[in-house]
């Protein structure tokens, strides 16, 4: 997960897969509170999330539709290992609808 204030992504939170596989992703319950508290007591928000697709496009997956609709608003972050250089694009995801988003670094 990633914090967010004043609309840029401002630290990184590390979470384990509950699933555990590089198959499925769904975020620890526990590791999802302790971060949503944490960010929360920062003064900040859920800006992101992100993960990767070791072996698919850095597009997402129908788990990941389905996972989004607890996060409405929030980018998500997916980072594609399948054609050896990481890949990584911007989505949100709302109501089942897939909007990229233009990723800016500075």
């Amino acid at each position: 997960m990633i914090a967010a204030a004043d609309g840029r992504l401002t630290s990184y939170f590390p979470a384990e897969n509950e699933f555990k596989s590089p198959q499925r992703f769904q975020l620890d319950s526990a590791d999802q509170i302790r971060i949503t508290n944490e960010i929360e007591a920062r003064g900040e928000e859920i800006g992101a999330i992100f993960h990767s697709h070791p072996n698919s496009a850095a597009y997402p997956s129908q788990t990941d539709v389905n996972l989004a609709r607890w996060w409405p608003g929030v980018l998500w972050l997916i980072c594609s290992l399948a054609g050896g250089e990481p890949v990584v694009r911007g989505f949100v995801i709302d109501d089942g609808r897939i909007e990229e988003v233009e990723l800016i670094a500075d």
